[in-house]
């Protein structure tokens, strides 16, 4: 990987309570003379494989 760069995961509480850890990226989103600081999930990739209702291996 070429000028990769690392994230820290971060401990969120879900909606439900439960503690969850994910990696963010902090975002700097601009507009004319407005900008706003953010943090959006950043995408490692799948921890889990999900496959649709019915689907069979052949």
């Amino acid at each position: 990987m070429l000028d990769g760069q690392s994230f820290s995961f971060t401990e969120r509480t879900d909606s439900l309570g439960r503690s969850v850890i994910m990696p963010y990226l902090p975002l700097t989103l601009s507009s004319g003379n407005s900008s706003v600081e953010v943090m959006a999930l950043l995408d490692t990739g799948a921890s889990v494989n999900v496959l649709p209702l019915g689907y069979a291996p052949a």
